[in-house]
């Protein structure tokens, strides 16, 4: 059987992938054909239900659980994992509080992201907000254009750009819930087979459990679609993105996310459905 699997092209979704598609487990007859993409693209995607299987931000769950279910591993949650609200200049000569803020053009790595979702929580009232890719946010804040919320290996690099951090939004999160954040996971269309559903989620487990068995050391996939990065930063990425609930959401990872979905609206998601497979 043939599925599409689309993941983004960061450390942490090629960490956990590589030994699935490249074939160094026994995926049991199943293959699968591959995209690669910013995962903003890939929620857009999951709305239109373009992709069988598919990472995707949390944030956008709600709105397309009538077409996936949330698979138990190669998820990102945790604790001090979360997006960072940064500016040009230092904090401390910021007027610092929600008002700043709220007047000033905010840059958003996506609609549908989880960053997004966590910044609206923090500064409900902010409204001048622009989105674009993540990977050009630092640029916008450096050219003095307004404030940014940056994921990724951003984390990692706005420091030595001479940015600086407003707030830890997953720490807005964490304080407001005590559930670690739950920023990406994994989805399957619903209609595809229990037992393949299941398959694809064993798989998964058994890839990252294949990729950690030689980790640190850096398989060609990983560079491949890192190149612009330096080996800690991809070490780093992948230490602070996957983890214990990434092999298995368990019961911690699902109670983040059924927290999340008590954010929106009962009538935005079909809360009938089951959310994770069994």
């Amino acid at each position: 059987m043939n599925l599409t699997l689309a993941f983004s092209p960061c450390p942490n979704d090629t960490f956990i992938f590589d030994a699935l598609v490249n074939k160094k487990i026994d995926t049991g007859g199943l293959t699968f054909d591959v995209v690669l993409e910013d995962v903003e693209t890939l929620n857009q995607w999951a709305l239109e239900g373009r992709l069988d299987i598919t990472k995707l931000s949390y944030a956008v769950l709600p709105l397309v659980l009538d077409k996936y279910i949330v698979l138990n591993s190669g998820s990102a949650l945790g604790k001090g994992v979360g997006p960072l609200l940064i500016s040009r200049d230092n904090a401390k000569d910021l007027i610092s509080d929600i008002v700043d803020v709220e007047e000033t053009t905010i840059a958003i790595p996506g609609k549908y992201t989880t960053a997004h979702l966590l910044f609206s929580l923090a500064f409900p009232n902010a409204e001048k907000k622009i989105f674009m890719r993540y990977d050009e946010i630092e640029d916008f804040v450096l050219q003095g254009k307004g404030y940014g919320v940056i994921i990724h290996e951003n984390r990692f690099t706005y420091k030595e750009k001479g940015l600086h951090k407003i707030m830890d939004l997953g720490d807005y999160w964490e304080t407001k819930t005590n559930n670690p954040i739950p920023l990406g996971g994994i989805v399957i269309r619903r209609n595809i087979n229990l037992e393949i559903q299941k398959k694809v989620d064993r798989l998964i487990r058994e890839s990252i459990e294949y990729a950690y068995a030689s980790y640190p050391v850096l398989n060609d996939y990983i560079r491949k679609h890192s190149q612009e990065m330096s080996e800690e930063v991809m070490r780093k990425h992948i230490d602070l993105y996957v983890n214990d609930f990434s092999i298995d959401l368990g019961e911690a990872g699902k109670a983040a996310i059924n927290q999340l979905l008590n954010i929106y609206k009962s009538n935005m998601y079909h809360a009938q459905r089951d959310i994770f497979i069994p």
